[in-house]
């Protein structure tokens, strides 16, 4: 005999009935899964470029020797990351370190960074089921004559506490694609900040080399203007005499006009560099104070990275980021190829109703529900296809603009490398003129010390001194700020470690 009261057993067929339900959903869900592939290419990493070298023809002649200066290039020299101070100056190191703290485009591409890894993070909620729970009440008027009865309407409350759970089954693994975009992303992005980092420094290290060049320049330029005025005030003495001609005098007057209007324009310059860099720090122009720095203040590096090719692309944070982008254009193609096909959703529901609150957790009142949804694209106009042919067009659209960005980088590398070897044969020439107005200048004032010219004579070979010398200054400056671009060229030290 058995013991169950009259009434359990049919419960008991329910449970048993709901039980194997529930195992028989889990058996389907756990196939699915198991047999899940993900649609779309896999991302694979483009190929570094087959070249052992950057420059075509002749290798560099090496080392690069000018002004005293000697310049070699080593493969075991690394770019470091912080690799301005190199150029042994600490108005340079404290002009960068204000700029990586106080810039308002590196905490703008940070708050971006920031914003892509929550939105991958929100992104990966898909996989995992989507819990949501309710509470309704409701006060309702029912007439059985709606469904035929002949009978008076009824008046009565009704609540509802309910829960239900749904699970999207990412059969063909487009779910996957999805949150593997916004991954790329987040990697573009990160890329995005140390590229922002490399053009901040090498900006501001050129524009102290620029301000330090002008200063210079201008104090060349304002001896010369004093010699010019010396020279000025002796012949116009020659001339009361009837020793010289008014025309000399004249000439004179347009060579110090000349050099007058040019230090305005290099005062204009030297302020413009200031400017850049109190903007660059996140200051006002007014707030930046202006280090006193002189070319001769900053120290060439002598030693400098040897780079092989294969491996830049690995180091730039440009080309970094633009395989980032391509990443994300693959990806792509996987969620649109999986639009195409059918999906499946599994959910359940349950709760209770009731037409009193003390009576809502009655077991009279149970509520649940269990369902798989498949559902298939069957016609939409063609937007689905088309979505994946834009996807794949994407795709070769961002792989051409991948190609070209290395393209750009190795042009980038080649050019400052040449710029750097006929930089020290230009400061060579110019160091020897220099040299040679200098020793001009010294035979004059001792032939002048002797009595045999006159002071003219000395003012001029004075002048020609300084002009040399504003020239020699131009190629310190050149080849130093070449220098920088050969660092920002090679990755300025913000290495992957992929």
């Amino acid at each position: 005999m058995s013991t169950l009261p009259p009434d359990s057993a049919p419960r008991a067929r329910r449970a048993d009935t709901v039980r194997r339900r529930v195992a028989r959903a889990w058996a389907l869900l756990l196939a699915l899964l198991l047999n899940a592939c993900s649609v779309g290419p896999d991302f694979s990493r483009p190929p570094s470029p087959g070249v052992d070298r950057f420059v075509q023809g002749d290798a560099l002649r090496t080392p690069l020797q000018a002004a005293g200066s000697v310049q070699t290039f080593s493969a075991q020299t690394n770019v470091p990351s912080d690799w301005w101070t190199r150029f042994g100056s600490l108005a340079i190191d404290s002009a960068v370190d204000e700029a990586l703290t106080g810039n308002a485009t590196i905490e703008g591409a940070q708050a971006a960074l920031r914003q892509s890894e929550d939105e991958m993070r929100a992104g990966a909620g898909v996989f995992y089921p989507q819990v949501d729970a309710g509470f309704a009440g409701s006060r309702q008027k029912y007439s059985p004559s709606r469904i035929g009865a002949n009978e008076p309407s009824t008046l009565f409350n009704l609540f509802t506490l309910s829960a239900s759970v749904s699970y999207a089954l990412d059969i063909w693994g487009g779910q996957r694609r999805m949150v593997e975009a916004l991954q790329a992303r987040v990697d573009a992005q990160r890329y995005t900040v140390l590229a922002t980092y490399l053009t901040l420094t090498v900006n501001v290290v050129n524009a102290m080399i620029a301000r330090a060049a002008y200063r210079d320049e201008i104090a060349a330029t304002r001896e010369m203007t004093a010699l010019v005025h010396e020279q000025i005030r002796i012949t116009q003495a020659q001339v009361e005499a009837g020793a010289s001609a008014y025309a000399a005098v004249l000439t004179l007057e347009n060579e110090l006009a000349t050099l007058e209007a040019s230090l305005p324009a290099l005062e204009q310059k030297r302020a413009q560099a200031e400017d850049l860099l109190a903007s660059l720090s996140g200051m006002l122009p007014v707030e930046w104070h202006a280090p006193d720095l002189s070319l001769e203040d900053i120290t060439l590096p002598h030693t400098l990275p040897e780079t092989v090719p294969a491996s830049l692309v690995r180091r730039r944070p440009d080309i970094l980021q633009a395989e980032a982008a391509l990443h994300v254009a693959s990806a792509n193609i996987g969620v649109a190829t999986a639009n195409l096909l059918p999906g499946v959703t599994l959910s359940a529901s349950g709760g209770y109703d009731n037409t009193s609150m003390s009576a809502l957790l009655h077991r009279s009142g149970q509520i649940w529900t269990i369902a798989a949804d498949v559902s298939a694209p069957v016609f939409h106009g063609g937007t689905l296809w088309f979505q994946r042919r834009a996807a794949l067009n994407a795709y070769a659209q961002t792989r051409a603009s991948y190609r070209q960005v290395v393209l750009s980088a190795f042009a980038q590398v080649a050019d400052t490398l040449r710029a750097l070897e006929n930089d020290a044969q230009a400061l060579d020439a110019q160091t020897r003129a220099r040299d040679a107005a200098a020793e001009a200048l010294r035979l004059v004032e001792a032939d002048y010390a002797a009595g045999t010219v006159g002071y003219v004579q000395t003012l001029i070979a004075d002048g020609l001194f300084h002009q040399a010398r504003i020239a020699w200054l131009q190629g310190v400056a050149q080849r130093l700020q070449d220098t920088v671009a050969l660092y920002a060229a090679l990755g300025g030290g913000w290495e992957s470690n992929q």
